[in-house]
């Protein structure tokens, strides 16, 4: 009887490893969703309603909108003044510092690419030349407002752009803040290999007043090479004593990387490019910074010389201001930043308890959203004009950066309090297990967008979805058929 029992229980947990294999093997990054053959990202027919978990408010559906394609939704003409570029995809090899080089996809020969520095308002256009990426490659302008045809997702907005073949992108830099560039073709294998860069958005009028501005990209190499703007050793920046210096931080690794200020007391200015309202003076504080997330630091140069912006876990992600004395740096212990009571409230009207369209509920699983993975997730469905309320539940898995294509959203509650502190206007929002957060988005932008996790490990998983304006279409197709793989 009791070998019985003893084998009984091993055939037990032997159907349980089996049954989490595919989580198991995910979370090594050894397992992948297969993409199908083919399927329209805008025809989601199959899945009638409202993605699972989620109802729609009396009088939210509506007559369907006019039948409009997404290739087709343009920057409209205007005067304003035009900014052009030219990026070219490219296979090279690069100096990472140190006497070292590495094999990278770079954009004119270095990763980070060019950084692209205009002025709000500006008319940008950029044109990319694929001359070896044998994969295909797009440019995806993270964090942008922009016309759903230039969003640059493969099989969504456009198709992969092949090697010898070129595309423009063209739109109009409406907001200002810190964003930045990515191929969005197979992106969890194209940005690690370097094909990333900066795009910085100045300000008509400066909300804060700084002596220098600077902008530095986190990176993980190929999965091996932990670099600070292209470089092992860190970046090293110039500024004197008494001088403000703005400092904006780019997490384009899939890691949530703990960021400490060494050497003075310092404001969080901007968050994904969006301004904070009266942010405070702090010190001995982790910024919790999620892949894809931006947040912008502002600080005044001590006499000691030095000031280090640096990651808790990887100590080659650091930017040094200054010269001098090494700063002390914080305790592993110190408390993290919390956005949701930090900086001084405004009444914009939009609350968790305002009448809303449409409300969604997102139940976020290892690389899964609501039980599904990819094109089986139901899509968000929208129409032009609707204000939407998404709540983000974190129940099993590490952390998840969600990431909305096409909008900015408010952070409405946290674990179901309402925030605190500056009005948070943002593309992502970062999740812990256990966390739970309700944000809200006018559908003011027609198009197909993604919804998606940055870890890119979790998005080439599967942890990727649509939301998808009533109406509109799309000539392009995802698949294996077309190669246009946007993971």
């Amino acid at each position: 009887m009791r070998v019985m029992k003893s084998t009984r229980f091993k055939m037990i947990a032997l159907a349980l490893v089996i049954a989490m294999l595919p989580l198991l093997t995910a979370a090594c990054g050894y397992y992948k969703l297969k993409f199908p053959e083919e399927i329209n990202m805008a025809d989601m027919s199959a899945h009638s309603g409202h993605a699972h978990g989620a109802a729609a408010e009396p009088g939210g559906t509506g007559a369907a909108t006019a039948a409009a394609s997404c290739a087709e939704m343009v920057e409209p003409a205007s005067n304003a003044p035009v900014r052009a570029f030219e990026l070219t995809a490219q296979k090279t090899k690069v100096d990472i510092g140190g006497g070292k080089t590495s094999d990278a996809w770079t954009f004119d020969g270095t990763t980070p690419g060019p950084e692209l520095r205009v002025k709000q308002g500006e008319r940008i256009v950029v044109t990319l030349t694929n001359k070896d990426i044998d994969k295909g490659v797009t440019i995806h302008w993270h964090g942008v407002v922009l016309p759903c045809s230039q969003d640059g997702v493969a099989g969504v907005t456009q198709d992969a752009v092949w090697p010898g073949e070129a595309f423009t992108y063209e739109f109009v830099a409406k907001h200002a803040g810190t964003y930045w560039y990515h191929s969005h073709q197979q992106s969890s294998e194209q940005a690690t290999h370097g094909l990333i860069g900066r795009l910085i958005v100045e300000p008509r009028e400066n909300a804060f007043r700084y002596d220098k501005d600077y902008a530095v990209t986190l990176q993980h190499l190929n999965g091996k090479h932990w670099l600070t703007n292209g470089r092992r050793g860190g970046a090293d920046l110039t500024a004197a004593p008494g001088e403000s210096v703005r400092l904006r931080l780019i997490n384009s690794t899939s890691e949530v990387q703990w960021m400490g200020v060494a050497g003075a007391e310092f404001r969080v200015i901007s968050m994904d490019g969006q301004d904070l309202n009266e942010p405070d003076v702090i010190s001995g504080q982790w910024i919790p910074v999620g892949g894809g997330q931006r947040y912008d630091v502002l600080f005044t140069m001590p006499e000691s010389g030095q000031v280090e912006v640096y990651s808790r876990e990887k100590p080659a992600l650091t930017a040094r201001v200054g010269e001098g004395a090494e700063p002390a740096r914080l305790d592993k212990d110190a408390p993290a930043f919390d956005f949701t009571a930090y900086g001084k409230p405004v009444d914009d009207g939009i609350t968790a308890d305002m009448k809303f369209d449409r409300t969604y509920e997102l139940v976020l699983g290892p690389i899964d959203i609501n039980g599904k993975r990819f094109h089986e997730i139901p899509p968000i469905i929208v129409k032009e004009g609707e204000w939407i309320k998404v709540k983000f539940k974190h129940k099993l898995g590490a952390e998840h950066p969600m990431h909305l294509h096409g909008h900015l959203f408010k952070v409405l509650t946290k674990n179901g309090k309402p925030l605190t502190g500056s009005p948070i206007y943002a593309d992502s929002i970062l999740l812990f297990m256990g966390d739970e957060y309700e944000v809200a988005f006018q559908a003011d932008n027609p198009g197909l967008w993604m919804e998606h996790c940055h870890n890119l490990g979790h998005a080439a998983n599967g942890m990727s979805m649509m939301v998808n304006y009533e109406g509109v279409t799309t000539p392009y197709r995802v698949g294996t058929k077309s190669g246009n793989l946007p993971d």
